[in-house]
C-alpha cells in the first residue's frame, strides 16, 4: 500500500525512514485515506513521537536460534526512533496492533520497570549466568533514552551482579555509561558492537533518518575504545548495489577509530518490510531501485527474503560468496580478525539486600 493511500497528505513526515502506514497484519481493517469531497486548506501537521509506557512482566528474552551466538536477550524499548528504512524488527509492531511502518518509529513503548524485573529474575535460584544481547531488535540507545534512561536502569543492574552483556547499538549516547561500562570491561564481561552501515552522511540521512551521522559513530567507537572497552564494527545491513562497494572503506575507517574486530549481516527484509524498503528505494534512488531489489532477489533464491536459518543474514549464491571472502580478506588486511574476547560469567553474584544476613568472612 502507498503512503498516498495511508497518510493523510498535511501530514509532514520530516526526518522519517517509512513512507507509509499501513495496519499491520493482525488487523481487521485496513487505513485508507480518500477525499472527503470538501475543498478545504490544512494546516500542514508535524509528525511527533510519542511514548507510551509498559509494565513488564519479564525481562529476559530467550532464543534457540542457530543463527545467533547468544540464548537470551533484553528489550528497553518496542519500536525505534532511529527510523531505519531496512529494520528488520519492523514486523514486531504488529503484534502490538501497530503500524510496521511510520508506527513503529513514531509510537514507542518504554520499559522502566524492566531493570528492577530483571534484578529479580537474577535472583531466582535457578538462573544460570550467560552473556545477554541487548541491542539485536531495537536500539537502547535511542533519542528517548537521553530523557527515559531506561538502559542506564538496566546497565546499572548488570553492573551490580557482574553479569555479562553485549550491546549493540548506533546512538552515541552510550558515550553517558562508559562509567559504567569501562569497569565492567575491565573484568571482562562488557563489549560494544557500533553499526555503521555507510560512510556517506547523505545516504545514511535518508536510509536512517534519525541516526547520528557515520563520523559521529566513529567518533563514539574511538571513546569506547579508549576507555578500554573491547569494541566491534558492525557492517549492517550491507545493502546490495546501494552500499556494498563501501565495505573495506567501512572496515578501515572503524579499525582507525579503534575497533578490533568486525562484522557483517546482509539486508534482511521480513514481511513488512520489503514493500516499505521498495517504496523508500522508488522514491530516493528510482534509478537504483531494479538494480538493487535484482541483487536482493539473487542472495535470496529469486525472493525478497528467505527466512531459513543459515541463510537469512547472509544470503547465498554468487554474490553471497564474492561479500564474505571480500570481508575475511580486508578483515585480515587490517587485523579486524581477532574474535572478541569471550565474556566471563563466573563473576556472576547477587548483591545482598537490606535485611540479609551477611557472611562473617571466615
Amino acid at each position: 500500500m502507498s503512503a498516498d493511500e495511508t497518510l493523510p497528505p498535511s501530514l509532514n513526515v520530516r526526518a522519517r525512514g517509512a513512507t507509509a502506514n499501513a495496519s499491520g497484519r493482525y488487523e481487521p481493517q485496513s487505513r485508507v485515506v480518500f477525499h472527503d469531497g470538501w475543498d478545504r486548506e490544512e494546516e500542514p501537521k508535524l509528525l511527533r513521537t510519542e511514548v507510551a509506557v509498559e509494565t513488564p512482566r519479564s525481562a529476559i528474552t530467550r532464543n534457540t536460534s542457530p543463527d545467533l551466538p547468544f540464548d537470551r536477550s533484553l528489550n528497553p524499548y518496542r519500536g525505534c526512533e532511529h527510523g531505519c528504512i531496512y529494520c528488520f524488527a519492523r514486523p514486531t509492531h504488529a503484534y502490538l496492533g501497530l503500524s510496521p511502518g511510520l508506527d513503529f518509529e513514531t509510537k514507542l513503548i518504554a520499559r522502566p520497570g524492566i531493570a528492577a524485573v530483571l534484578a529479580r529474575e537474577f535472583s531466582a535460584k535457578s538462573y544460570r549466568p550467560a552473556p545477554l544481547a541487548i541491542g539485536t531488535n531495537t536500539d537502547p540507545y535511542q533519542p528517548i533514552e537521553a530523557d527515559l534512561g531506561v538502559m542506564r536502569a538496566v546497565l546499572t543492574v548488570l553492573s551490580a551482579h557482574h553479569h555479562p552483556v553485549a550491546i549493540t547499538t548506533k546512538g552515541t549516547l552510550i558515550e553517558r555509561d562508559i562509567d559504567l561500562l569501562a569497569p565492567m570491561a575491565a573484568l571482562g564481561i562488557a563489549h560494544v558492537g557500533i553499526s555503521v552501515t555507510t560512510l556517506d552522511a547523505t545516504l545514511s540521512r535518508k536510509m536512517e533518518p534519525r541516526v547520528p551521522t557515520p563520523a559521529r559513530r566513529l567518533a563514539t567507537l574511538r571513546r569506547l575504545a579508549e576507555a578500554g572497552i573491547p569494541t566491534r564494527v558492525m557492517v549492517a545491513p550491507l545493502v546490495p548495489g546501494l552500499t556494498d562497494h563501501e565495505l573495506e572503506p567501512i572496515l578501515a575507517a572503524a579499525r582507525d577509530a579503534g575497533a578490533t574486530s568486525a562484522a557483517m549481516i546482509s539486508l534482511r527484509l521480513p514481511r513488512e518490510v520489503s514493500p516499505l524498503f521498495r517504496d523508500w528505494l522508488a522514491q530516493h534512488y528510482p534509478d537504483r531501485a531494479a538494480h538493487v531489489m535484482g541483487r536482493v532477489r539473487e542472495l535470496h533464491g529469486g525472493k525478497d527474503y528467505d527466512a531459513d536459518w543459515g541463510k537469512r543474514m547472509s544470503g547465498e549464491g554468487i554474490w553471497a560468496d564474492l561479500m564474505a571472502q571480500r570481508f575475511r580478506l580486508a578483515k585480515a588486511r587490517l587485523g579486524l580478525n581477532t574474535p572478541t574476547p569471550p565474556l566471563r560469567c563466573d563473576l556472576f553474584k547477587v548483591p545482598p539486600k537490606p535485611g540479609d544476613q551477611l557472611s562473617l568472612g571466615l
